[in-house]
This record gives C-alpha cells, structure tokens and sequence, in this order.
C-alpha cells in the first residue's frame, strides 16, 4: 500500500516522503529532444536543399544525420520510460546539440553556396567519400602510425624512466647525466632528423630513434622529479622495519612518483606524436604523415582533411586509455587530490 500512495502528510513535524516509483522516476531529457530535433533538420537541409555542384554521397551524408537524430530521439523518448538516465549521452548534450549547427553551416558554405574557394575547402561529404572509397589506403596508414608510435613511444617511455629514477636515487648518475639533458633536452627531436637518417640503417629506425628521444625527455624529467620530491619519512619508516635498498626504489620511491611519471607520459605522447607526423613524411614510406604528403601532392584535399580529422581522433584515444591507465594505477590517490 505504502509504494502506490504519492505522498504521505506531514504529521508531527516528520517531513512527508514521497513513493518509491516516484523517487525512481526518470526526468525528461530535453536537451536530447532538441539534438535530436537539429539533428534531422540538417539531415533535411543536406538532402532536400540541392548542391552547387556534383557531390558524391550526399545522399548517405543526410541518411547517416538522420540516423544519428532518430537514435538521440529515441534515447530522450525511452530514457524515462525504460528507467535508464544515460548520464554520459546527458553529459554530451550540449555537444549534440551544437554539432549539427556546425554541420550545417559547414554545409552551407561549401556544397550549397560555395561561398569558400575550391579545392581547398571541400564538404563534409567529401570527406565521407574518402573514407568510403580510400579506407584500404587509409587504414594501411593508421596501422602503420600506430606501430612506429608504439615502438618509438614504449622505448622512450622505458629508457625515461629508468634514466629518470636512476637520477633521482643516485648522485652519480645525476653527476653524468645533468650536463646531457641540458644539451640534449631543449633542442625538438626533429632537429635530430638528418643525424638519425644518417646513423640507423634505415628510415624506420631513424624515425623510432626520434620517437623515443621525443618522449624520453619529458619522462626522465618529471620521473627525476617525482623521485626527488617523495617525503623522506617514507624511507625513514621503511628503514626501521628493516627495508632493503632495493624495497626502498622499487616499493616507495617509483610508487610515490608515479603522479610525476603520468605527468611525463602525457607529456611525452604529445611530442612524440608530433614528431611522428614530421617523421613519416620525410622518410617513412607509410603511415598518416606519408599519407598527408601523398595528398598534398595530388591536390587531394579531402583526402588531407579526413587523414587529419583520424589522426586528432587517434591521439585523442591514446589520451583517453592513458588516462584509464593512471586512473586504475592511482586509484589510491583518488581521495586525496582533485580529479
């Protein structure tokens, strides 16, 4: 009886408590009803409005808008009546209602005005051809970007943090190595580039060489830093309960500078994917740096944009399960700083 009554009065100053049913109730997602609703309207402007010219796709380009504002209504209609609050798809709300404004205007300046100069500015269906049409090539690329990127990457990652760890425990190396980072450190790794064509036996290892000098740097750094920065009261409680020099590295000094450690991977992600463009299109026969210089060479624009618009969406990931990964690895510091 209790879980079909609405309320219950307030007696006695007990404040009135609401239905279990109405205390799990979904709330309409209206910012969803309006993506949705601009999704469609640029779906109808990309297919009814006619083009200034012979696009290929135009078509597809406003069934694929249409489908995506179908799915956003249907997920605002059935969210309350399913009990599912879709906080993610909310939290991008303001994002899938702005995105289809940008579309349209893209749209309209291009295909159907031609108010921007072409080739050089091409339509969003254009770009939907390339990667109909060109993926084999395309993909071949990315698989080819991500493999030097992990090379390159996963080497710099490793000699960083062991160069950084050993600089921050031992003095020595500190002596030794302070002078090379200094002269080595400032200078960008594509400085490098005709010294390491010249050294490697060939053009893929040349370009993994500058990979790893790119995202070593900052990993050494900020690994130096961390080791430098962690609370000697950890060593001195370690020590009394009978720790090795060993213990001491491995189980409180690396663990206690691993925020320092991400700080340097992030880091070292950015400049090593900079490099990897720079290096693909000066020596590596393969890849999205080699496939931007083939598509500028043709004047194939399109070709340019969609390769650029992957590569943002590939460095992107990377970041995002970067982020996983130090999420997972530092939950304990979850509590204690701001996310």
């Amino acid at each position: 009886m209790t879980d079909q009554l609405i309320e219950t009065p307030a007696i006695a100053g007990v404040p009135r408590r609401r239905s279990r049913d109405h205390a799990e109730r979904v709330p309409l997602w209206h910012t969803g009803l309006a993506a949705g609703s601009v999704w469609l309207a640029a779906a109808a402007y990309a297919g009814v409005v006619p083009d200034a010219d012979d696009f290929a796709y135009t078509r597809e380009f406003a069934f694929g808008l249409a489908g995506i504002g179908g799915l956003i209504l249907l997920a605002a209609l059935a969210g309350p009546v399913a009990g599912l609050r879709l906080k993610a798809l909310r939290h991008w709300g303001p994002w899938l209602l702005i995105l289809p404004l940008g579309l349209i205007a893209w749209e309209a300046v291009t295909a159907k005005l031609e108010l921007l100069p072409r080739p050089f500015f091409v339509p969003p269906q254009a770009l939907l051809e390339v990667y109909l049409d060109d993926w084999p090539k395309l993909g071949l690329s990315v698989v080819a970007s991500l493999k030097l990127l992990a090379w390159g990457y996963a080497i710099g990652a490793a000699v960083g943090i062991t160069l950084g760890v050993s600089i921050g425990w031992w003095r020595i190396a500190g002596y030794w190595a302070h002078p090379v980072l200094r002269f080595i450190g400032p200078l960008p790794a594509t400085a490098w580039l005709p010294v390491a064509f010249f050294l490697f036996p060939s053009s893929w290892s040349a370009s993994v060489f500058l990979l790893a000098l790119a995202t070593g740097f900052p990993v050494t750094i900020l690994t130096w830093s961390g080791i430098s920065s962690v609370n000697k009261d950890y060593y001195d409680i370690a020590r009394t309960l009978g720790a090795s020099q060993r213990f001491l590295v491995l189980k409180v000094a690396i663990p206690a500078a691993l925020p320092h450690v991400f700080v340097g991977l992030f880091m070292g992600l950015g400049t090593s994917f900079a490099v990897l463009v720079v290096a693909e299109m000066l020596g590596v026969k393969a890849g999205l740096g080699w496939y931007l210089q083939w598509a500028q060479g043709w004047a194939a624009y399109a070709n340019m944009y969609a390769a650029l618009l992957v590569m943002a969406l590939m460095c992107s990931s990377l970041v995002t399960l970067l982020f996983r990964l130090r999420d997972r690895t530092l939950a304990w510091q979850k509590e204690l700083v701001r996310w």
